[in-house]
């Protein structure tokens, strides 16, 4: 184990846990991973779900109680200001609906999509420390499944579903490595309980573990560094089905709209290896063969314990298709492309 079982439960619950970098390989075995810079937003009254359908670029209104979904929330230009993984329930309102979202804009976010409800009978209120979730436990690669099943008889079957249960709500997200991905929100006495035999059996890391994982699942977030950067197909938002083409209008509704059958600008976003350990989110990356001017911008990035990172990078499909591309300028180290998880189809964005 890359951290011994009593460190990891002295460590479980600070954000600044000095975890170490887990190898894409140490992923695909099997990791948990101690989550601390994901905030939440629960959103409850009788109008929650249509005041955030109102709101988001996915179906809020039809959230099944089973269901996850990602989701965006735009400026009217259409440009994202956050991404969420949503679902319904929460500890006071089961028809409620609970947005994850990176920590570090949460705040502003709340505050901003309150500024909107007016007479919707809806509340957004902070649920990241709630004590029913104030633990959030990322895990995934070959061996969770079995591990869950430890205290879980029943697992979430396909990916974007969840289950809720007396130890916590378990998410399974989009698969990485060939494998579930789960996302366990509980208590610190649940945590606590089941620290010993996950620490045992699993690998386990902290942030960058459970990033990396993401990254290599090819699902984006939207951070401080690369917030109004992006319309979401330029973060593959709508391949992973995080926009919904057909429900009403939204804030930039009408520019993603436009952006899917009527954009010219050729641009996805790619999962990259590359040897830079100092490479973060919003950072740009340029093609040799045009160096004036940058082709992309790093979403997401996570250390992958060899020394670099592995970044989920948006860029101009030319660039990508062409392959030489450099991090930070025309010289800089080169971006080694490496397999998506879904197709990257030729979309007008």
């Amino acid at each position: 184990m890359s951290i011994s079982m009593s460190d990891w439960k002295q460590t479980l619950m600070p954000s600044d846990a000095p975890y170490p970098a887990l190898t894409p390989v140490e992923l695909s075995v099997g990791f948990v991973a101690c989550v601390t810079d994901q905030g939440l937003i629960a959103v409850q009254g009788d109008d929650a779900a249509s005041f955030l359908h109102s709101q988001l670029t996915n179906d809020v209104e039809h959230l099944g109680a089973d269901d996850v979904r990602l989701a965006g929330y735009c400026t009217p230009k259409g440009r994202l200001q956050a991404t969420f993984t949503m679902w319904r329930g929460t500890a006071d309102d089961p028809n409620g609906v609970m947005l994850q979202l990176a920590r570090e804009i949460q705040p502003a976010l709340q505050k901003r999509l309150s500024m909107f409800v007016l007479r919707a009978k809806a509340k957004l209120a902070d649920a990241t420390d709630a004590p029913s979730s104030a633990v959030v436990l990322g895990l995934g690669g070959g061996m969770a499944e079995a591990v869950l099943q430890t205290w879980f008889d029943v697992l979430p079957q396909q990916a974007y579903t969840k289950v809720s249960h007396p130890l916590g709500t378990l998410l399974r997200l989009g698969d990485a490595f060939g494998a579930p991905r789960y996302l366990w929100l509980t208590s610190h006495d649940t945590a606590n309980t089941v620290a010993p035999v996950l620490a045992d059996r699993l690998n386990v890391g902290g942030n960058d573990a459970w990033r990396l994982a993401a990254i290599h699942a090819g699902v984006p977030q939207v951070t401080a560094a690369t917030q109004e950067q992006f319309v979401p197909q330029m973060i593959n938002l709508e391949l992973l089905g995080g926009v919904n083409f057909k429900k009403g209008c939204y804030p930039g509704q009408e520019i993603v709209a436009r952006s899917q059958y009527l954009g010219k600008l050729k641009r996805r976003t790619a999962l990259a290896r590359i040897a830079d350990p100092g490479l973060s989110a919003g950072a740009e990356v340029f093609a040799v063969s045009d160096p004036s001017q940058p082709c992309g911008m790093v979403v997401n990035a996570a250390a992958n314990g060899e020394g670099g990172v592995d970044a989920l990078v948006e860029m101009k499909l030319e660039a990508l298709e062409q392959g030489v591309v450099r991090a930070r300028s025309a010289d800089g180290v080169p971006l080694a492309f490496l397999p998506m998880p879904y197709v990257l189809d030729k979309l007008d964005v």
